[in-house]
């Protein structure tokens, strides 16, 4: 039944797209292809009023001093511009719940995960906003900046105003930054985030990929120690989310900074991202346990995506946030390949991330997120074995290991809605 429902979805969507030639290459191309058209402001219809969109990128910095590894992230949120005006609305403060007021704001969000994680952030009314909403995007307010190639900018919170404002759902401190980026290897989901599933509205929570390996370069100042960010280093990756609500449980996974363990060799051009949980369609109906999945393995495509229905992909997924770590295991595969995947960050590591959605609800309240995971992830492929067959057939089709990965500052995200 859940094949068959995607399976409708797909083609109602791709009924929507004009032309023989983008319907053939929606199916046959790689996952691996940059559309920066995805990367857009996105709330504008009835999203302007009842969505929220947001750019994300995290990486990994060097103490100037120490050499100590950190790592990092920097997030441009916005939610409901049409709500807003001069000052921030926050849908946390009480007297918003009860007045049934919405929140309107671009949140920057900053912060690290390791010893001392913190998320900060810093508010803007929205006509304090400027936004080029043409590709490539650019968002900026005051001394905050963010693009396709550049993110600059300055949060700042006091003890005493992370005391006094639970509503702006953060710690203290201080973070400034000035990094280019350069995005190598993208993940494109298809048509499941096309402009035509966009104005179906087809799902509640939208995916894009520009980044899955990213490459950043400059600076970070956290609380007086800087940091340097080297592309050689940083392991760095850049997505999007944008929709209505969103998805729960929570699930993301994704890592450039692999070694095999066959060859002992760092794997340069190889990468993975997973992600998902239990979409919803614009009817109402949910799927379970459904995961986006590609692997991006020394130039080649590998990719596990249920909403390309004809690709028959089947997931086996399970998270266990108990104990002092939290433990994700994956299994994906198509007719012809397969991943398995073991992965666990340390909680001390992480943070309960925060956010609240376009109708003032904050709902996730145990998100657990993380940057420092680590983990092991086997690659397989479908081939025809035509001899020395322990069953004694002639010819019979099997799994063969492409490869077994140790997996290294692997982005990493869980959480479901309070019950």
């Amino acid at each position: 039944m859940v094949k068959e429902k995607i399976s409708q979805l797909g083609e109602t969507v791709l009924e929507k797209i004009d032309g023989l030639d983008v319907k053939e290459k929606l199916i046959e191309g790689s996952f691996n292809h940059s559309d920066i058209l995805r990367n857009n402001f996105m709330l504008k219809g009835a999203l302007a009023s009842e969505g929220y969109d947001w750019w994300w990128h995290s990486f990994t910095g060097h103490n100037k001093k120490t050499g100590e590894e950190k790592a990092f992230f920097i997030e441009f949120f916005t939610i409901n511009p049409e709500l807003g005006g001069d000052e921030p609305v926050f849908g946390q403060l009480p007297e918003n719940k009860a007045a049934g007021k919405k929140p309107s704001y671009m949140m920057v969000k900053a912060g690290c995960w390791g010893e001392g994680a913190k998320q900060l952030h810093r508010f803007f009314g929205w006509n304090q906003v400027n936004i080029k909403e043409d590709a490539p995007f650019l968002i900026s307010a005051d001394n905050c900046f963010c693009s396709e190639t550049r993110t600059l900018g300055m949060v700042e919170v006091t003890e005493e105003d992370a005391a006094n404002h639970p509503e702006w759902m953060c710690q203290s401190g201080k973070m400034i930054w000035d990094l280019n980026i350069e995005k190598d290897i993208a993940f494109n989901v298809g048509y499941g985030a096309s402009w035509a599933s966009r104005e179906l509205e087809a799902f509640e929570m939208f995916w894009h990929a520009e980044g899955m390996k990213t490459f950043f370069n400059g600076s970070v100042i956290l609380d007086g120690e800087e940091y340097v960010v080297d592309k050689d280093s940083c392991y760095g990756y850049a997505d999007k989310n944008w929709g209505k609500d969103f998805t729960s449980p929570w699930v993301w996974l994704a890592s450039s900074h692999l070694k095999s363990k066959l060859t002992g060799k760092w794997l340069e051009n190889t990468a993975f991202d997973i992600g998902g949980g239990r979409p919803k369609i614009r009817t109402g109906k949910t799927f379970e346990n459904v995961i986006l999945g590609a692997v991006w393995y020394e130039g080649e495509p590998y990719e596990f995506n249920f909403s390309k229905f004809w690709t028959l992909t089947k997931t086996d997924f399970a998270c266990n946030t108990e104990g002092d770590e939290v433990v994700w295991n994956i299994t994906q595969e198509t007719p012809l390949a397969k991943i398995e995947g073991h992965f666990t960050c340390q909680k001390k590591d992480m943070l309960l991330i925060n956010y609240e959605a376009p109708n003032g609800e904050k709902r996730h309240n145990n998100l657990w997120n993380g940057g420092n995971g680590k983990g092991e992830l086997k690659l397989y492929k479908k081939i025809l074995k035509t001899k020395d067959n322990e069953d004694g057939s002639m010819a019979k089709f099997d799994w063969e290991l492409v490869d077994d990965m140790e997996a290294y500052n692997i982005g990493c995200e869980f959480g479901e809605y309070d019950k």
